[in-house]
């Protein structure tokens, strides 16, 4: 039975990767503050359990998730079951919560949440960080209010009408960074400093790649690696290589640090290193692997003037390092460019639109 007491609740959703989270966990300590009491509705194993897990004030919900490709699988049979079964312990874990409003950051997992809000009478709003929407917000928009977007080219993409432009949203905890910090901590020379990034579960080419380039870059930069999960290399010694699974502690104050980032190119990550100004060279995921919203987002960032782009399938140390020191000697002309970007406090926005649509 409903708390009298408490008259502010909400339903979180999002998941799969930590970009289908990072705008959650943006959300989560002001929502706090505000005196919402937090439910969060995810897969039984997904990333998004641990990512939350921080925050002992949320209740997590497992629920069963299955994946939702665009192509043909005989996993798609079986996830046609998980997500029907997902949706029936949705609507039942709405209903027994009863909150006021639900806000998604998208995956796959986002979808039977939503068809439980619905079901349930609930409003909700959705967030779409790609620069064009993924299957599992394109399949919800009937579901919700309305659908914020971090790129504004993003709304002619929205057919239901229901896009708003948001603009990019920052967590808290990545703002401020200190370089001398992260340089002091880590025990770092004064040389320039490459910062290599994968997402959670790394990057397999990439990882490959840098790692044969140490010995044409040690002499002149400092590498800072994070490899993902179980991709840590232990015969590799050098000191100006320093690499780590996964970095959440400090991350502020390594991206201040900075002169140049070789990454994937998701949303979120690649908005953090505009915040930053830290010229990117980004290598999205190939459309063999992927729908291709990495390469409409590492596309429209090189048309900025904020990156380069190297294809994943052509990838080659000599094109690495050719094109990082090319980079460096430019890398003011890349500042000047992300300097031009004002970065508001999107996460105002969408508390005032959970605000005005809560029940």
């Amino acid at each position: 039975m409903r708390n009298k007491k408490v008259d502010r609740r909400i339903v979180l959703t999002g998941g799969g990767t930590t970009g289908h989270v990072s705008v959650n966990l943006a959300l989560i300590p002001r929502l706090l503050d505000m005196g919402y009491e937090i439910y969060y509705i995810g897969s039984k194993n997904g990333i998004e359990r641990d990512l939350v897990s921080v925050f002992d004030q949320v209740k997590y919900v497992p629920i069963s998730t299955g994946k939702l490709r665009r192509y043909f699988s005989w996993e798609n049979f079986k996830d046609v079951l998980r997500v029907a079964l997902g949706s029936l312990q949705a609507i039942w874990q709405v209903f027994k919560i009863r909150p006021n409003i639900a806000f998604s950051k998208g995956g796959f997992v986002s979808v039977p949440v939503l068809i439980g809000t619905k079901v349930n009478g609930v409003p909700a709003i959705t967030h779409e960080s790609d620069l064009s929407p993924g299957l599992a917000n394109k399949l919800v928009q009937p579901l919700v209010k309305e659908v914020f977007t971090t790129f504004p080219e993003t709304e002619k993409y929205i057919k239901s009408g229901k896009g708003t432009y948001l603009g990019p949203v920052i967590r808290d905890e990545l703002k401020n960074g200190d370089p001398e910090k992260a340089r002091s901590s880590m025990g770092l020379n004064h040389k320039p400093v490459i910062l290599v990034m994968g997402g959670s579960l790394g990057a397999k080419k990439i990882n490959e790649v840098i790692r044969q380039a140490i010995p044409e870059l040690r002499d002149d930069f400092n590498i800072i690696h994070a490899c993902g999960k179980g991709n840590f290399d232990p015969a590799i010694k050098d000191d100006s290589y320093l690499q780590f699974e996964y970095i959440s502690k400090g991350l502020n104050d390594i991206l201040a640090l900075s002169d140049v980032v070789v990454s994937r190119s998701g949303s979120n990550a690649i908005f953090e290193f505009l915040y930053y100004k830290i010229p990117m060279l980004l290598v999205p995921y190939s459309l063999k692997v992927s729908r291709g919203d990495q390469i409409e987002n590492a596309e429209s960032f090189r048309q900025k003037g904020y990156a380069e782009v190297l294809d994943e399938d052509d990838l080659s140390k000599d094109d690495l390092v050719e094109t990082i020191h090319k980079m460096i000697e430019n890398k003011q002309t890349y500042i000047d460019k992300m300097s031009e970007v004002n970065f508001e406090d999107s996460v105002v926005t969408i508390l005032d639109k959970i605000e005005k649509y809560k029940k």
